[in-house]
């Protein structure tokens, strides 16, 4: 008799929550990574740093989808699935 114990990909995909990077970013909005970092430095746009030294920085799902609907800016011209 065959179980399946593993449900279809479709199904197991759960709302993403994992932070975004700064290069996907500037992927969705089709602009140069710099231009993300000077939006994060401005205080623009919401963002936490990882890691010992420098680290890396990550942005959470919330606070880039805040900095969208501040600009006006609609999900459906994001050049990414986010």
């Amino acid at each position: 008799m065959h179980v399946e114990l593993i449900p279809p990909a479709q199904t197991q995909a759960k709302e993403r929550t994992e932070p975004l990077r700064v290069k996907d970013i500037a992927a969705a909005l089709r602009v140069n990574a710099a231009t993300v970092y000077a939006e994060i430095k401005a205080g623009r746009l919401e963002s936490y740093r990882v890691g010992q030294g420098r680290g890396t920085i990550r942005v959470t799902r919330a606070a880039f989808a805040q900095y969208l609907a501040d600009r006006g800016i609609p999900a459906a011209e994001l050049a990414v699935a986010l």
